[in-house]
């Protein structure tokens, strides 16, 4: 049985944006609901609402949504009409195929003036004699009864025979009444002998249970023994699968009565019915395991569940790999989630992850994604990392070996700092023209020194000018 929750609310809600306290229309048909609650809390600004085949028994709660226009309580388990008059602002309402007896509980509606249609076919009192000449009567807001549009002759002429109308009325109300008082009798009795069938049902289950379980611990085990008991179990499956479809059968050609309870002994049945469907068949809800996107050794692996087309073009010209996913067109962006890594890129379409290994190494503070306006296709751009060690590589294949390499790096260093350490007794002023010009490559009034020749024999060699040269 379901029943009025804030989420419920929420759920069908969407066209206000799940916002319930200014939501000015509500549809809660086909819930199961059996007891109306919680809207005059929530939903204060509420002009229509819609409750139609539910299960609800009694008009409750409404008497706080002044605003509220129409409201449809069709096809539910109502048997008096109460509770409206604080709907100052009710135009219209709908109680077709309801269980309405008592049709002096109209008179309660002559506090909603602004009250025009109302429907009331399929109840019990659309039966009564000079039903639709007492409403008439009543109501004198009303424009329009059952769909039909009430005549200014029609008015007159169901005032002028009233009384003798509202007698008849009363008569037929209290005869229903009657009736009613020994259908309920009847529904409380039947209910109490299916709880105690049920109940010597599940005692039976269980000691034939037991029984089974004893006669299993003193055989002794063999194959011979568990095929024995697998076809007893397999016999008592198919023999109380064929009961219960004879009991269903029986129960659907059985004739019900037209009231509250047999609505709601027809709920029970289907969904016992469902219950013993599952635990006969065993069937219970699969868990999905989750998709493994990387492996435990940390191995990026290629996924496609969304099943999109898409396309990887390594840009060169601007030093980038480009990924072309070709999204659904009319999908919401908010729906795709990207995560550009390193060497792998991640988008998770409603859900559904789509992942690739990229060919080379990417920047993804520098990446960007974009949703194209005319076909709906996400491109990513993922800017590839500077190749450092690309340009190394380069280097040694081209014949210069590393110690090499690092060996002009050390003499240029050196180079730079014999260029710097200059001895200021040298210099009689500061030389401000050598600061500006860098690049002459001899300073003025200072005597060039002798190149720096290292020897091939001894890499470590460090050549000291004050040093005198060896004869």
């Amino acid at each position: 049985m379901g029943r009025i929750t804030e989420d419920l609310i929420r759920r069908n809600s969407e066209h206000n944006d799940c916002v319930i306290f200014s939501l000015e229309e509500l549809s809660l048909h086909q819930q199961e609901i059996e007891r109306l609650e919680h809207i005059d809390k929530w939903c204060r600004d509420l002009k229509i609402l819609y409750l139609q085949n539910n299960l609800i028994g009694k008009i409750e709660n409404v008497s706080k949504l002044k605003k509220l226009e129409y409201l449809n309580l069709a096809l539910n388990n109502i048997e008096k009409i109460e509770n409206l008059e604080g709907c100052e602002g009710l135009t219209k309402l709908d109680l077709t195929v309801n269980f309405i007896g008592e049709l002096s509980s109209v008179k309660t509606l002559g506090h909603n003036i602004h009250l025009k249609e109302l429907f009331l076919m399929g109840n019990p009192c659309a039966d009564f004699d000079g039903y639709r000449q007492f409403v008439v009567a009543t109501l004198q807001q009303l424009k329009w009864l059952d769909g039909k549009e009430i005549e200014r002759s029609e008015r007159i002429q169901a005032l002028q025979n009233f009384p003798v109308i509202e007698q008849q009325i009363r008569e037929q109300e209290e005869a229903y009444c009657l009736k009613r008082a020994k259908d309920k009798e009847e529904a409380q009795r039947k209910l109490r002998e299916e709880d105690e069938n049920e109940a010597k049902e599940r005692s039976h289950s269980v000691f034939e249970g037991q029984r089974y379980a004893d006669i299993s611990a003193t055989l002794p085990f063999s194959v011979e023994h568990k095929d024995h008991v697998q076809e007893g179990q397999e016999g008592e499956y198919n023999q109380k699968r064929f009961k219960d479809n004879e009991d269903d059968l029986e129960f659907w050609n059985k004739p019900s009565l037209f009231t509250p309870e047999s609505r709601l002994e027809t709920l029970r049945h289907m969904e016992k019915q469902r219950k013993d469907q599952e635990k006969l068949s065993g069937k219970k809800k699969k868990v999905k395991p989750p998709r493994i996107l990387i492996t435990e050794d940390g191995k990026v692996l290629n996924v496609n569940d969304p099943k999109l087309d898409f396309s990887l073009k390594d840009d060169e010209k601007h030093n980038q790999i480009i990924l072309d996913l070709a999204v659904y067109r009319y999908m919401d962006t908010s729906l795709i989630d990207v995560d550009v890594q390193p060497t792998y890129v991640r988008v998770m379409v409603k859900g559904k992850p789509f992942q690739l290994v990229l060919p080379a190494e990417v920047k993804p503070d520098s990446s960007s994604a974009k949703r194209s306006q005319t076909t709906g296709h996400l491109v990513i751009c993922m800017p590839k990392v500077d190749e450092v060690i690309t340009g190394w590589r380069q280097t040694s294949e081209s014949g210069t070996s590393p110690s090499d390499s690092s060996r002009e790096h050390t003499n240029q260093r050196g180079k730079r700092i014999e260029k710097l350490d200059i001895d200021p007794s040298k210099r009689s002023f500061p030389d401000v023209a050598n600061i500006v010009r860098e690049k002459n490559p001899t300073p003025r009034r200072v005597r060039s020194e002798p190149k720096i020749i290292p020897s091939e024999e001894a890499p470590d060699f460090e050549d000291n000018p004050e040093v005198p040269p060896l004869i």
